[in-house]
């Protein structure tokens, strides 16, 4: 980034300002980009005032010294927890009942954040393993269509004992393509699968889980990145082939959209 008078300024040079990861010329000429847009500058405000805020409410936290369980050591992930299951969508079923320890990148929201017990560690491999199963899938990949959300957002609703809503992401250029029911962890989970101008897919996974409320955690998996959270009982996880830079402002659309 040079000074342009007119530079266009991407999300990823946003997340990366506000995390205070540009310097010299480069930090320049997106602050001067910024404050020549009182929308785009008034959103970096608040981004900046969160990012204090979440600094503070966990300052506490931060300071405490990591648990042993939770070290990188222990943490570590298995690369061929798939390959042993013969059939793609059985495995799907099979691990997201079965689902172990997982690892999980704590990114922040309101509220503290304490050790989490192993059925939420778990939650993004099952939600990556959904995605990476039928996100590929061409002839079949949702079992009902955004054609009938009405219906599908009652079936799901009804399966889940929560009143659901598909999150309108086309502000971030995704379509909802439909949606299906999966076996969870501890009853029945459901996915919602969007698709962006290009073809690419993003996911949404909700389950039942135990455990009380819990940050944003980022987990990168071989075949895509999830931000997961846990807000009343329920468990969410947004997942896509995305850096978290890019999928971190899609997650917080989809948690105010969903916040009960």
């Amino acid at each position: 980034m040079t000074g342009q008078q007119q530079m266009a300024v991407t999300e990823d040079d946003i997340q990366a300002l506000v995390d205070g990861r540009l310097h010299g010329a480069d930090a320049a000429a997106v602050e001067a980009a910024v404050t020549q847009d009182a929308v785009l500058a008034a959103r970096v405000a608040g981004l900046r005032a969160d990012r204090a805020a979440l600094r503070a409410a966990l300052a506490s936290k931060a300071a405490e010294p990591v648990p042993a369980r939770l070290r990188a050591t222990a943490l570590r992930p298995t690369r061929n927890w798939q390959a042993s299951w013969g059939g793609a969508q059985l495995a799907a079923g099979l691990v997201i009942l079965a689902m172990g320890l997982g690892g999980g990148w704590v990114l922040g929201r309101q509220g503290a954040v304490g050790p989490q017990p192993v059925v939420v560690a778990g939650f993004a491999q099952a939600a990556q393993l959904a995605h990476a199963v039928y996100s590929v899938e061409v002839a079949h990949p949702v079992e009902v269509g955004a054609a009938d959300e009405g219906h599908l957002m009652a079936w799901l609703s009804k399966r889940l004992g929560r009143t659901l809503q598909a999150p309108d992401l086309r502000a971030r250029g995704y379509a909802l393509v439909g949606g299906r029911l999966l076996p969870g962890s501890t009853g029945a989970a459901a996915q919602l699968m969007y698709e962006d101008a290009s073809g690419a897919r993003l996911t949404l996974y909700v389950a039942a889980v135990e455990g009380g409320e819990t940050a944003f955690r980022f987990a990168q998996g071989s075949e895509a990145a999830s931000l997961t959270w846990v807000d009343a009982g329920m468990g969410f996880a947004v997942s896509a082939a995305l850096p978290r830079a890019r999928l971190l402002p899609i997650a917080e659309d989809v948690y105010h959209a969903l916040a009960l």
